[in-house]
């Protein structure tokens, strides 16, 4: 790489700025156009793009030579046909990764030469069997690929698209000698696309995100999005070091405004706005919104999906809980446009920008 994290300063972004707020709600695909091609996939990508999405989401994980790779965690057995390929059965080993245990295959075992053998599957084929018509087709990209791919893409529409990747697992690829931060800075900064294109970067954790801001400072094209769960839950770098902070902290006006100090954008999950009540219909929506919004933080909540499973109750229409229900996820995404959004992550872009049309 041609660039380095000690030079990104000077290399990555604009010059210092302020973002200009959106004129409307992004639409951002979550791990491409997740609904209809398997996750992660330039094929994702693509027909995310094609779809009207703003941003494109990589998650971001580490392989064994350190090379940033999109798949949306370190497990590699739900997204890839890695169980089928006994030159790697070996590798089959237990692990647990920010608290939960799987038993499989893991990226950071894998050289990128090795990863780029194995093709993609649809993580989830029952109610997914049109994504699940393309496994074994492509590739597990590198985050260079996915760089390269979006601007040739942006060049062929003719608008700028987003990047908005999300650094997963990073306290544990640190622990491990593959720290997530500094080849992934380094990949954007060499790369005259993401030097000018929006770029967010996305974290669960607290100190990567206190890092880069600290770092880069504020820059015209950079936002940072400190992304939340639910409930009494620590973000993993805190549990790390035995801290006390959790995401019900996080989501309080002290917290949030804790937030504002080096996050551009507070992004918590869908229910954490308008819950649901017991019988699965959506409640009244909480204060967050409003919270968020007071603040000083721009506003984006994850994840719209199209099948009925997905979807409270109110907007489910019988047909099964694998069916898909386009009219229901987007009369779902209009309810939660109401609150105010800055912007939304969809597994299905063309459902967002019919949400948005109103």
């Amino acid at each position: 790489m041609a660039a380095t994290a000690a030079g990104l300063t000077g290399s990555l972004l604009l010059p210092a700025a302020q973002a200009a707020k959106p004129a409307r709600p992004l639409v951002i695909a979550h791990r491409g156009a997740s609904a209809l091609r398997p996750e992660h996939t330039l094929a994702a990508y693509a027909k995310a793009i094609a779809d009207g999405a703003d941003f494109i989401e990589p998650d971001l994980v580490s392989t064994k030579d350190g090379v940033p790779v999109a798949r949306h965690e370190a497990f590699l057995s739900e997204t890839t046909d890695v169980a089928k390929r006994p030159e790697f059965a070996s590798r089959h080993v237990r692990k647990t990764i920010d608290g939960v245990t799987h038993d499989g295959w893991f990226v950071e075992d894998f050289t990128l030469a090795e990863l780029k053998t194995l093709r993609t599957i649809e993580r989830i084929p029952q109610s997914r069997p049109g994504s699940a018509r393309y496994d074994g087709m492509f590739q597990v990209p590198t985050l260079e690929e996915v760089i390269d791919f979006l601007a040739a893409q942006s060049a062929t529409v003719g608008r700028t698209i987003g990047l908005i990747p999300e650094l997963k697992h990073s306290t544990y690829f640190a622990r491990l000698g593959l720290p997530l931060e500094e080849r992934v800075i380094a990949t954007l900064a060499a790369h005259e696309y993401t030097r000018r294109a929006p770029v967010e970067i996305q974290s669960f954790e607290v100190a990567n995100l206190r890092m880069l801001r600290e770092k880069l400072g504020k820059r015209a094209n950079l936002r940072l999005v400190q992304l939340v769960g639910v409930g009494p839950v620590k973000p993993s770098d805190v549990a790390a070091t035995g801290g006390s902070l959790t995401y019900a902290d996080m989501a309080t006006p002290a917290g949030l405004r804790a937030i504002a100090e080096y996050a551009d954008v507070f992004a918590p999950p869908t229910r954490a706005l308008i819950p649901l009540k017991k019988d699965g219909r959506l409640d009244t929506p909480t204060a967050l919104a409003a919270d968020a919004r007071a603040a000083g933080l721009r506003l984006v909540t994850w994840t719209f999906r199209p099948e009925n499973r997905f979807l409270a109750a109110d907007f489910r229409d019988g047909a099964g809980d694998d069916a898909r229900n386009e009219a229901g996820s987007i009369a779902e995404m209009r309810r939660y446009l109401a609150l105010g959004l800055d912007g939304f992550f969809t597994d299905d872009p063309a459902l967002g920008v019919k949400a948005l049309a109103g």
